[in-house]
């Protein structure tokens, strides 16, 4: 009798995972721990990632960063993913050394490299109590040629320990929480938060917390509910720059993940409109689940591409303010990205072509993007930002399109003054752009404020300089006192001297 032969599908069904219902059922006959259950499921959307991130780096392409693979709503056991995203791409190039020197990778395997990668780490450095699984039981077969080969490497490279092939990096970058003031008010949040850690209110962004390095707020019911949002200062920036008014109508050009965009609809207490555009089907829904964990009711979700949005359609008629944060080279947010744990930084100046190239669409399409925004008749303010440190995506991109903008009516305006760093002296109205140091503030951000000449200022600002507009109500009264008394006695001293 002749055997069929097994298709696509039941293959790729072979190893079948653990039942997550059914407490400590069985794989292959054996049963399972909640620890390792959990931790098989961890392998494997840390695989994952590591597939995402790696491609991405390898094609030098924008992607989104670790956090924000593994923190939106499809990974499981957050934590335990992220310390093995992390943990594998630091050992990575031993990892790679010592699976090339066994030349155990065979077959099937070699086309699920990643999860090879990460099982590997257990094996050698993480846990291998833990594991289970198909991948897990093929490479414990071959535990002692993957120790042989790690072995011979370090006597290779003349050190003792594993510790000494890894470049150690430091980061003393604050943990910044934003308060979603939909949910709750700051106070609340500060004095709730200050119950378990050291927090303090930023000197700056009024709805911002200040936590020390390393404090880790990931498992937190309020992160976990939508009441405060991780977000650093320097993004937290962007909307408080645009400072739009509760029943505004406003888009956001390129909303993805969305913490800018329910920042805008909490500075706006939940009134008028939000049009958040993504065209991305993958972080469309990432953009979704931001809104709705928000409570950000007064934000409209589309899937298109903000170019496909007409200035003439009577729908964006009443649209007062457009934020504008396209999609970048992510040079600001190194740090944050881990982009020191990829391979490309250890071949750091070897691609300058390919990135050259890369920098170059990327401003192609960020100017075309801001000059579509410059053509909606009714916008009086628009803040364009990049987490990226390069002129060409920055400085160059406003200088080309300031004619243009001039001749719509829009002109540069200061953003929060009070910040030290300033744009790079290349284009006119230079020192109205803000910059933020990738040294001194752990983060590269560039915002940029455009504003139609005659209309009132109504960004954050103008609240921080305390203009006219923004003092208290007695006070105004006051200075009108003074000054119709003042000219009353002017007007009595003319009148006087013209009778002598």
């Amino acid at each position: 009798m002749r055997r069929r032969k097994k298709s696509k599908s039941e293959n790729a069904a072979a190893e079948k995972p653990p039942n997550k219902s059914a407490g400590t059922k069985s794989l292959a006959g054996k049963r399972l721990t909640n620890a390792q259950r959990s931790a098989y499921f961890s392998r494997r959307e840390a695989a994952k990632v590591l597939r995402t991130v790696l491609q991405g780096d390898s094609r030098r392409l924008a992607v989104a960063s670790i956090k924000s693979l593994v923190y939106g709503p499809s990974v499981r056991n957050k934590r335990a993913t992220y310390a093995l995203v992390c943990e594998t791409l630091k050992h990575l190039s031993i990892i790679k050394d010592v699976l090339g020197a066994s030349n155990v990778l065979t077959g099937k395997w070699k086309r699920q490299e990643e999860l090879m990668y990460i099982v590997t780490y257990d094996i050698l450095f993480g846990q291998e109590d833990a594991l289970v699984g198909d991948a897990e039981k093929f490479l414990l077969l071959r535990k002692v040629a993957l120790q042989s080969a790690l072995a011979r490497l370090l006597v290779r490279r003349g050190v003792k320990k594993v510790n000494e092939l890894i470049t150690p990096h430091d980061s003393q970058k604050c943990r910044y929480v934003r308060v979603n003031t939909l949910k709750m008010d700051v106070d609340s949040a500060l004095i709730e938060l200050m119950k378990q850690y050291k927090v303090v209110k930023d000197d700056m962004i009024p709805d911002l917390l200040v936590c020390p390095p390393g404090t880790d707020l990931h498992d937190h019911p309020f992160v976990k509910t939508g009441i405060v949002f991780l977000q650093g200062k320097a993004s937290s920036m962007v909307a408080a720059s645009l400072g739009p008014k509760p029943g505004w109508e406003v888009i956001d050009a390129c909303a993805a993940p969305g913490n800018k965009t329910v920042h805008l609809a909490a500075l706006m207490n939940g009134k008028g409109k939000v049009i958040a555009c993504e065209l991305d089907k993958g972080r469309f829904k990432y953009l979704k689940h931001t809104v709705e964990l928000a409570g950000a009711t007064n934000v409209h979700v589309m899937h298109d591409d903000f170019l496909n949005l007409s200035p003439e359609d009577p729908l964006y008629s009443k649209v007062r303010a457009i934020l504008l944060d396209p999609s970048c080279s992510g040079s600001g947010t190194a740090l944050d990205r881990l982009d020191h744990l990829l391979p490309s930084s250890a071949n750091a100046g070897t691609h300058d072509a390919l990135d050259m190239d890369r920098l170059q669409k990327l401003a192609n399409f960020q100017k075309k993007a801001l000059e579509h925004a410059l053509r909606f008749p009714a916008v009086e303010r628009i803040v364009y930002s990049t987490c990226s440190i390069h002129q060409i995506e920055n400085e160059d991109v406003i200088s080309s399109l300031l004619p243009f903008a001039t001749s719509c009516g829009f002109e540069l305006e200061m953003v929060l003054p009070q910040w030290p760093h300033r744009g790079l002296p290349v284009v006119a109205g230079s020192e109205k752009l803000l910059r933020t140091d990738p040294v001194k503030d752990k983060e590269g951000f560039f915002i940029a404020m455009f504003a139609r000449a005659g209309k009132e200022d109504h960004s954050v600002k103008s609240q921080m300089e305390g203009n006219t507009s923004s003092r208290p109500r007695r006070t105004r009264r006051r200075s009108n006192l003074f000054f119709k008394m003042f000219r009353t006695m002017r007007y009595a001293k003319l009148y006087s001297a013209k009778k002598r």
